[in-house]
């Protein structure tokens, strides 16, 4: 089972790039979107089912902002849009698609990076995420969160760690509220199980060639409950070409 996530910043915008292309050589049973920055009547039948696939997705109010999706070769046999909050569903930021015993999410945490507001936005959704991921794991269900959480959880985790310790992404309250997630909720981060020492970056700043010389941040994870974790056997961060300044996430796993 391959699953993919990618934070395509504009699914629009990734497909004038080659996006679909790429889903069509990658050969991902599932695929985790984030920021689709579209309404449904925006897209394209291209772009709400590549390649045949089942598509199901989570918009936000505003055009041109946020937006989730998860795109799978076999449909679901059921699906949740939105949280239930008033608050963050008018921004589009997860869904869910249950396939047999596997439950697979597509999440966008805020950003907290253009303004205190905002900040503290993001600081009120993961007050209110945590809960929602103790409950998962009560579930008896393999599940899988895919997502950009615009976080940052270890100095490995992104190039110049000295010089964002009070930015954003990389706030000590911030990588607290993911050691919590981790080492006392039980998710496993698939990247770094696999791989202890490879930094994996995702995203990097469209400033100062930070592409070009791999300054970057993880900021997308692939987090899995236990038993699913254990399956996993190899991820890749795919930088053959560049369809958004996130780069997909992809993981295989011997799972049925």
């Amino acid at each position: 089972m391959r699953i993919m996530s990618v934070n395509v910043n504009g699914i629009r915008s990734a497909t004038s790039k080659g996006f679909i292309n790429y889903l069509a050589q990658a050969q991902a049973d599932i695929v985790c979107i984030q920021e689709l920055k579209a309404q449904e009547g925006d897209m394209t039948p291209e772009m709400k089912k590549p390649l045949g696939m089942y598509g199901v997705w989570h918009t936000a109010e505003k055009r041109g902002y946020s937006g989730v999706a998860i795109y799978s070769k076999v449909e679901p046999d059921a699906t949740q849009i939105g949280l239930g909050w008033e608050d963050f569903d008018h921004e589009g930021r997860y869904v869910r698609a249950d396939f047999g015993h596997l439950t697979v999410i597509s999440v966008y945490l805020p950003s907290g990076s253009s303004s205190e507001e905002r900040q503290q936005a993001k600081f009120c959704f993961m007050a209110k995420f945590l809960p929602l991921l103790q409950e998962l794991r009560t579930l008896q269900r393999d599940v899988l969160i895919c997502g950009d959480w615009n976080i940052a959880h270890q100095n490995i985790d992104l190039r110049n760690w000295k010089g964002n310790l009070k930015n954003s992404g990389f706030l000590p309250e911030e990588r607290l509220w993911f050691t919590q997630v981790i080492d006392e909720l039980g998710w496993v981060d698939i990247w770094r199980k696999l791989y202890p020492e490879i930094p994996g970056y995702t995203w990097w700043s469209n400033r100062g060639r930070a592409y070009a010389k791999d300054v970057g941040w993880r900021i997308d994870y692939q987090l899995a409950t236990p038993e699913l974790a254990a399956c996993a056997q190899k991820a890749m961060i795919y930088k053959d070409e560049k369809f958004s300044d996130h780069a997909p996430l992809v993981v295989d796993y011997t799972y049925k």
